[in-house]
């Protein structure tokens, strides 16, 4: 029964947002909250169900974002081969960030992927394809397949939700196979599934290489939707984006990455009006400001939800629920 009205949950879902554009749903907004989506969601595969915690994935969303607009403006390649390109260079960068990360626990882990995904922002600062600080801008969305013209908003808001809707379903796929009960149980304790057998250093670089590959799906998929690459994409921030979402939906749930997401992508999009709505009931100036400190708002946000939702708004309502029954 709970798995039927999972199911049935997630089709009403799908069905709401194949209807979004046509009532009034902006397709830019939602793809590019599809793309943050994604991201919470590979991230979570790590730190949620694994209990690795990287502040190095901006190293994967955007050094494919970067891979996937220079291979779609420079070499001239098919959407689905950019796509692919920044997939893999995101698996391939995971491969190596992860082999060495791997070797640590804990906060040095954590270190560990930081100061990597830094040395590697310095690269793209530095290197002449990128377009340095000016960022790389006029990346063509082409034609997918030969047949589907992404220059139509509504063609591309379908293809990125189909994308992102296949990746979903396989990132739900690995947390319920036996791989995603061995994540679960390194993360509970790994010094007993190393007891019972298990080599947890590959365990955990695969699920490194998987969580990173999907992070680069999601930043070769921004490039594609929005058109350009920027030094926004790799630096440590975006890394904490991915933390901040997780957190603030639930780490360790399926939804919660998704509810993260639109709670913090709508709050940057959104803050400005608030602010001026809120100046003008107070007629107090400086929350006029609010649009140029969103930093501010999304801090407040976490800290209240650190305090208050420590299972984030999905784990919270998962308590709830089961306290009642």
């Amino acid at each position: 029964m709970n798995k039927t009205f999972v199911a049935v949950g997630y089709a009403a879902l799908l069905l709401a947002l194949i209807a979004a554009p046509h009532i009034g749903a902006y397709p830019i907004f939602m793809m590019k909250l599809f793309c943050f989506a994604l991201f919470a969601c590979s991230f979570n595969l790590l730190f949620g169900y694994t209990g690795m915690l990287s502040f190095g994935h901006a190293a994967f969303l955007g050094g494919a974002a970067y891979i996937t607009g220079h291979s779609l403006k420079v070499w001239g390649v098919p959407p689905e081969l950019g796509l692919l390109l920044g997939t893999a260079f995101g698996a391939l960068l995971g491969l190596v960030m992860g082999y060495l990360a791997i070797k640590r626990q804990g906060i040095y882990f954590t270190m560990i992927t930081l100061a990597l995904a830094q040395m590697l922002y310095f690269v793209w600062l530095q290197a002449k394809f990128t377009g340095g600080e000016d960022g790389l801008q006029g990346v063509p969305r082409g034609k997918l397949l030969g047949m589907l013209d992404l220059s139509s908003d509504l063609t591309m808001y379908y293809v990125t939700l189909a994308i992102v809707a296949v990746a979903f379903l396989f990132i739900m796929r690995i947390v319920h196979s036996p791989f995603g009960h061995v994540l679960h149980g390194i993360k509970e304790n790994e010094p007993r599934a190393i007891s019972l057998g298990y080599d947890t250093n590959r365990f955990k670089l695969l699920v490194f290489v998987l969580s990173a590959a999907l992070s680069g799906l999601a930043g070769a998929l921004k490039t594609l939707v929005l058109g350009f690459a920027t030094l926004t994409d790799v630096h440590w921030a975006m890394s904490g984006h991915a933390v901040l979402m997780t957190l603030v939906g639930g780490m360790g749930t399926m939804l919660g990455p998704l509810v993260g997401a639109v709670v913090v992508v709508a709050i940057e999009n959104k803050v400005g009006e608030w602010g001026e709505w809120i100046a003008s009931l107070t007629q107090i100036e400086w929350f006029r400001s609010l649009g140029e400190s969103v930093t501010i708002v999304t801090g407040l946000i976490f800290v209240v939800c650190v305090l208050l939702f420590r299972r984030g708004i999905v784990g919270e309502a998962i308590a709830l629920l089961q306290r009642k029954r």
